[in-house]
């Protein structure tokens, strides 16, 4: 598996630490500019509400998340999620925020559930829970 372009060392060690170690179950990654490539902002375990609250109204970010969920059944089940978050007043960093999630798309692929939002509405936790479920 190749390195996806945009996404710095740091990025790709805070994804592999997610996914190997599963000490955590939240990578957030901003885009840096400067550097012109994806940086982590935040890795921790994080509620729903924590994860949406950390998100900026006017900047987009990409964003790995452990969903935790009961089936219908009553079994507890773990989903990873793929989001980007693509506010209204971020139209600055679409394009390489996009390309960063077509990247991560290809990068991860056991990631199956994957979705744009720009409105805290849209990642509403049972929205999330009926995606994964």
């Amino acid at each position: 598996m190749s390195s996806p372009t945009g996404l710095s060392e740091g990025s790709l060690a805070a994804l592999r630490h997610m996914r190997e170690q599963r000490e955590i179950n939240t990578v957030i990654l901003r885009y840096a500019g400067a550097q012109g490539v994806l940086v982590p902002e935040i890795e921790g375990n994080l509620t729903h509400d924590e994860l949406v609250q950390s998100l900026p109204a006017d900047e987009p970010r990409l964003i790995l998340h452990e969903l935790a969920f009961a089936s219908p059944e009553g079994t507890r089940r773990h989903t990873q999620l793929l989001i980007l978050w693509m506010p209204p007043d971020s139209s600055e960093q679409e394009t390489a925020c996009t390309d960063g999630f077509t990247a991560l798309r290809e990068f991860l692929p056991d990631v199956h559930v994957h979705l744009t939002a720009g409105r805290t509405d849209q990642l509403a936790y049972r929205r999330l829970v009926a995606l994964a479920g």
